[in-house]
């Protein structure tokens, strides 16, 4: 699956609007994995805004390492009824200068930091550039579509892929779940905007003909 900026502000509508709270994790000290649960402040079309206070181990994980990775889902009556997004990407310290929009666009938090000087402390991060995913498990069949973020140009294709040396034996398709392999011709072809890469084709393939890139 080639990555795309097609859809980015849309998923990034859904990351802050439909989800809101979302898992982040980095890395401490010792290099093991953080994560806490962080509000989606502010989108726009082509990145994704949150806060913090400069006091937190998290502030110092995002100076240090620059980086993030961020995972929600939507609610609903159980899970075929939800969407996902994931995000890995660089991140940038802004400061106080959006919070006063911060505050005006989550109200809510006013009720933790009621007043200009209990908000001192905060300030603003933004991703400037990463590769993101969504996935959709409501359609039928599943729908998988990446994305970009901000300055990020390391395209890259993901996921299970068929070779040449597919003999069109059938036994791939038999097994994938969301039956996403075209054999319309030899070698067949994976679609990865539905795939959910199990790995079931590169098992069972007698030829060597599947590889996860």
């Amino acid at each position: 699956m080639t990555l795309s900026t097609g859809k980015t502000g849309d998923y990034l509508k859904i990351l802050k609007d439909e989800i809101h709270s979302a898992v982040f994790a980095t890395v401490d000290r010792d290099g093991h994995p953080a994560a806490r649960v962080i509000d989606i402040m502010l989108a726009d079309e082509n990145t994704l805004y949150f806060i913090t206070a400069k006091g937190k181990e998290f502030y110092r994980q995002l100076t240090e390492q620059k980086y993030v990775a961020i995972s929600g889902m939507t609610g609903g009556q159980g899970s075929l009824s939800k969407k996902a997004i994931s995000i890995q990407g660089r991140v940038k310290e802004l400061g106080p200068g959006l919070l006063d929009r911060v505050f005006e666009e989550n109200p809510y938090m006013a009720e933790i930091y009621p007043d200009r000087e209990s908000r001192m402390a905060l300030t603003v991060f933004c991703i400037t550039g990463g590769r993101g995913e969504y996935f959709d498990l409501s359609a039928k069949p599943i729908i998988r579509q990446g994305f970009l973020i901000g300055d990020w140009d390391r395209e890259e294709e993901v996921g299970y892929f068929i070779t040449s040396q597919c003999r069109g034996c059938r036994i791939c398709y038999s097994r994938c779940p969301q039956k996403c392999i075209t054999m319309e011709r030899v070698p067949f072809e994976i679609l990865g905007e539905h795939c959910i890469r199990c790995g079931n084709c590169l098992e069972v393939c007698p030829f060597g003909a599947v590889e996860r890139r």
